[in-house]
């Protein structure tokens, strides 16, 4: 008797919410993919070991103090080395990682093979 009572207070309960049923909405996978956020372009990027003081000082976080010692520790391999070279903490990093980037300085040219570099006279 006491397993029919309970069946039929379950009942009544589920009959006493409100049902609220929202139609499911069919996206195709190139239009869900859209629907991310991309990063930031490239062009919109501010270089590491580029950027002018100012520039850097755009950035959440960063002032004149922290802008000078990232100009001081150029140049940068990685984004990353903000974070172990000490120069920004890690939450700050968080912040502005995908607002910066370190383009690697362009490399010295190669000596010419066919001649040897000059000797210094003594």
């Amino acid at each position: 008797m006491s397993r029919i009572v309970s069946l039929m207070a379950l009942a009544l309960l589920a009959l006493a919410q409100p049902l609220s049923f929202q139609p499911l909405s069919f996206q195709p996978a190139s239009a869900q993919q859209r629907a991310a956020p991309a990063p930031a372009p490239a062009a919109n990027l501010i270089d590491l070991n580029n950027a002018s003081r100012d520039d850097l000082m755009t950035l959440d976080g960063i002032g004149e103090v922290r802008a000078d010692a990232i100009i001081r520790s150029r140049p940068f391999k990685a984004k990353t080395e903000l974070v172990e070279r000490r120069l920004i903490p890690e939450h700050l990093y968080e912040k502005i990682a995908d607002k910066v980037m370190a383009r690697p300085p362009p490399a010295a040219p190669a000596p010419t093979p066919g001649r040897p570099p000059p000797q210094k006279r003594t």
